[in-house]
């Protein structure tokens, strides 16, 4: 029997980009805002095909930029809405940004399948490739790790070996099952780990339900349009909701407001800050506002005592690119186009770093504001463990449906990773508290005003990722392409490989 990636060797050029934007799209699926995580190893299969396929490397290259770029386009399609929030200025901008930063990720994916084919085209090669290119996505220009397929993988027991190799490990290990399914041997083993990487991928986490702590944590949620948020209007409005639901019910052990809660600066908000700790009754208050530092403007949060005073400060340090500040802002003065998310002209400074904040019985937390949580090796890169995380965040930006859904989840890996609970505040949500095992214990919908009092859970031993991080993986990869090269080397010298084939 034929395999079907052995008779794909014969299709025409346009049917196996018709196959890779297809099999990306399939791909997108497995996130939010559809969640069939088994769907992920569609892309996957398909690369080893395609791989398998071209003929040499700029039609490996081109394939894996069709792939790459039919899963990132639906996947971050919720991309497009920031630019609608002042649609008359900036809502041209939407497809534009959508289909450039679709063809700029699908290019990781592209180099991927175009460093196996120069290397022999072996699916091994691949495997390294793909994870290799996958941990370059989060850390160059300042890393953008969104929709890493081992995002897809949070609902179900597969998930878990985030705890033992975080995101790169795991993407290691989903790459590598995908290369002996779709290879052309071995049809019991294929069988078997097809079925293994299905059952696992679909099965819920089956850990016991974590501990609990005596501690009850309020997560406010105003639910402040984006477009209404800074209208001086409005701003009476979400500011008394907060309030109100500071005050209501039961005294908490500590009260979190969502990222720029407050549309002031620190220094000015005294008389707010009053009303707050009033409405808190001796609890402490969390929230996010700006604050300025000579010239320079900080997207910060503070932490509040019983007699209204500022204790505690964190600045964020990992800022959202075009978003929160401009690179090459030269140019973009000159066009007149400013950062989406700040208010402050020029954008916002960054902050010196990952700090922990202390609460007393309720332990030391690890802030982050927004955009942090996505990055696997910021949260592992606080100072000393802390006991639970915390994050702060204005999901307005990412619209009704998709991009807050897509951000909960991967505040979810970072709870497995750590192996340490969650409390998240979101603007318009999703607000949520989630155990160390990613499992969402209390949330508050999305686009719903309102509070939530949960109990906080307790932390896990540390994991196996806690301690190493991406080091111990960062030097596998490397190995694993050096090898790649020598490979290259010696079947071009052996003859394996035409000296005269076009392999760049």
């Amino acid at each position: 029997m034929i395999n079907p990636a052995t008779r794909m060797a014969g299709w025409p050029t346009w049917a196996h980009l018709l196959l890779a934007i297809t099999a990306g799209a399939v791909g997108s699926m497995a996130h939010a805002p559809l969640s069939v995580g088994v769907l992920i190893l569609v892309p996957l299969l398909a690369g080893f095909a395609l791989l398998r396929g071209a003929q040499n490397v700029r039609g490996a290259l081109i394939r894996g930029w069709a792939l790459g770029f039919g899963y990132f386009a639906p996947t971050l399609s919720w991309i497009t809405e920031p630019f609608q929030v002042d649609a008359a200025v900036t809502g041209w901008m939407a497809p534009f940004a959508l289909v450039l930063l679709a063809l700029l990720l699908g290019s990781f994916w592209a180099f991927a399948l175009a460093f196996a084919r120069w290397a022999g085209g072996q699916a091994w090669v691949l495997v390294f490739a793909w994870a290799g290119v996958e941990m370059l996505r989060a850390y160059v220009f300042t890393g953008f790790p969104w929709a890493a397929p081992p995002q897809a993988l949070v609902d179900g027991l597969a998930g878990q070996g985030l705890a033992w190799g975080g995101p790169h490990g795991v993407m290691l290990a989903m790459a590598a099952l995908a290369a002996v399914i779709a290879s052309r041997t071995w049809k019991a083993l294929r069988i078997a780990v097809a079925a293994a990487c299905v059952s696992l991928f679909v099965l819920p986490v089956m850990a016991p339900k974590a501990e609990l702590t005596a501690h009850t944590v309020r997560l406010v949620q105003p639910n402040a349009p984006q477009d209404e948020k800074w209208d001086p209007s409005r701003v009476p409005v979400f500011v008394n909701r907060q309030i109100d639901f500071t005050a209501a019910g039961p005294v908490p052990d500590l009260v979190v407001w969502p990222e720029t809660a407050l549309p002031y600066l620190v220094e000015n908000a005294q008389v707010v800050f009053d009303a707050i700790t009033e409405a808190a009754r001796g609890a402490p208050v969390v929230l996010g506002i700006q604050r300025r530092q000579f010239s320079d403007y900080f997207n910060s949060l503070v932490v509040l005592d019983a007699a209204g005073q500022v204790t505690q400060t964190y600045d964020k340090h990992h800022l959202v690119p075009f978003g929160e500040y401009m690179p090459f802002e030269w140019f973009f003065r000159h066009i007149e186009v400013g950062g989406l998310a700040a208010r402050a002209e020029g954008g916002y400074a960054a902050g010196p770093g990952a700090r922990l904040l202390d609460f007393g019985a309720l332990g030391r937390a690890l802030p982050l504001i927004c955009y942090e949580a996505v990055f696997a090796h910021d949260v592992g890169g606080a100072p000393e463990r802390p006991t639970f995380l915390m994050q702060l965040t204005n999901d307005a930006w990412f619209g009704a449906r998709s991009g807050p859904q897509q951000h909960l989840a991967q505040a979810r890996m970072r709870a497995i990773e750590q192996g340490l609970p969650m409390i998240r505040a979101a603007n318009t949500g999703i607000s949520a508290v989630i155990d160390p095992n990613g499992r969402v214990t209390a949330a508050l919908g999305l686009n719903m005003a309102g509070y939530l009092d949960a109990v906080l859970p307790a932390p896990a031993p540390p994991t196996i990722y806690s301690r190493t991080g991406d080091a111990p993986w960062a030097v596998l990869l490397f190995l694993g392409l050096v090898a790649a090269v020598l490979t290259r080397a010696r079947l071009r010298q052996s003859g394996g490989i035409d000296a005269g084939e076009p392999h760049a």
